[in-house]
């Protein structure tokens, strides 16, 4: 520990905003970059379901820094591994010399610079931050050595989570491919190991799918198999420091005093990013997310992967002019296919899948939550790296 504080300059003597261009042909949505594939509370980016098809936009680089500049209290910011273009609604940092460009993603990371800039944003429904305002936020000025130390230190943690990240979605698309393969071809292992439907396995015909389906299993509603509910509209009960997570558009976005909802829970996105979540414990949810916890938790993983399967063909369909949105109807009708007798033990493997990736997600929880406190500290120098 260390009583020091560090000395500040302002952003705009340690870095600049982009003005290179890129030509749109040279995009695609894994390097194209816009306010809607940045994830909220620092997650990071996923695939871009937009790509525009004519002119130039802002280009990026390896260790560039892009912040989306559209409702800055939603914290969308991402560290560049490659190069690409970004829309003109998100800034591009490019960092002078004699500063780590880590080190300066880990100063912006940081809720202050969020708050810096919804203190010189414009608009009510759409706020948007100010470019000379943001280029006065105050950057830690210390030497390039301590600030790779820094860096270094929280790059650790963030290693871990990505980790994580990448075997999670491994063990998503596994579970994927075993949902598909028994509860969908219908070839799950039979009472001598065969695939049941390709080894002619008895099927009858389901005029609720319009499909054959094994002989015996039944066709539930969602709404048999659980209650959907809705969360609150008053999301004033979300604070900063409280114990309990709260859910708006399928994220995390703050922590509550109280909680209402408990147990394993299925998170549905009821607009935006239309996501599909687990999560296990106390928490709390925003008017359009709808929370799903089976009466029955052994039909659990397969609820989220119906609810998986299901979501893409609802959302084409979705509802509103403007903000598109699926209604608790939507997913009450969801059908699922329930097995019975021995082939219960199905459900046994997908569990245990969904099991591991709630750990990972929970282990996750905590490595962020020890880099957000360390973070703070380590930038003010009240905890320096390598000194006792």
């Amino acid at each position: 520990m260390s009583n020091a504080v560090y000395k500040t300059r302002p952003l705009k003597q340690v870095a600049y905003y982009s003005k290179e261009r890129i030509e749109v042909s040279l995009l695609d949505e894994e390097n194209h970059i816009g306010t809607d594939n940045l994830l909220q509370n620092k997650q990071g980016k996923q695939r871009s379901t937009y790509v525009p098809t004519n002119g130039t936009v802002t280009k990026y680089s390896p260790n560039d820094t892009l912040v989306a500049n559209i409702r800055p209290y939603l914290e969308k910011i991402w560290f560049a591994d490659r190069t690409g273009g970004a829309s003109s609604d998100v800034l591009t940092f490019k960092v002078k010399p004699g500063y780590d460009p880590r080190f300066f993603y880990y100063s912006l990371f940081r809720d202050e610079f969020f708050d810096h800039m919804m203190l010189g944003s414009k608009g009510t429904r759409m706020p948007r931050g100010s470019k000379v305002q943001i280029l006065e936020y105050p950057v830690p000025d210390i030497e390039l050595l301590e600030q790779k130390k820094i860096a270094q230190t929280l790059s650790v943690i963030d290693s871990k989570i990505e980790l994580n990240n990448r075997i999670n979605h491994e063990l998503e698309a596994t579970a994927k491919a075993i949902y598909d393969y028994w509860f969908v071809q219908f070839d799950f292992p039979d009472e001598n190991g065969r695939p049941y439907k390709s080894s002619g396995g008895e099927m009858v015909w389901s005029e609720e799918l319009n499909k054959e389906i094994p002989n015996g299993w039944s066709i539930k509603k969602m709404k048999d198999l659980l209650p959907v509910i809705t969360g609150k509209q008053d999301a004033n009960f979300a604070t900063e420091n409280g114990r309990y997570k709260f859910f708006t558009c399928g994220e995390g976005i703050l922590r509550c005093d109280a909680y209402e909802f408990e147990g394993k829970a299925v998170l549905v996105a009821g607009n935006g990013n239309f996501s599909v979540k687990m999560y296990d414990g106390k928490f709390n949810a925003y008017q359009r997310t709808y929370v799903l916890i089976p009466k029955n938790q052994d039909y659990f993983t397969v609820i989220y992967m119906a609810v998986k399967d299901r979501i893409q063909s609802l959302t084409k369909g979705s509802r509103g002019s403007i903000i598109k949105f699926i209604t608790k109807g939507d997913l009450e009708d969801i059908k699922v296919v329930i097995p019975q007798g021995k082939n219960l033990d199905l459900f046994s493997e997908l569990n245990a899948l969904s099991k591991q990736i709630g750990q990972l997600i929970e282990e996750n929880q905590k490595l962020a939550e020890l880099r957000n406190w360390l973070l703070p500290m380590l930038m003010n120098g009240q905890v320096t790296v390598g000194k006792s």
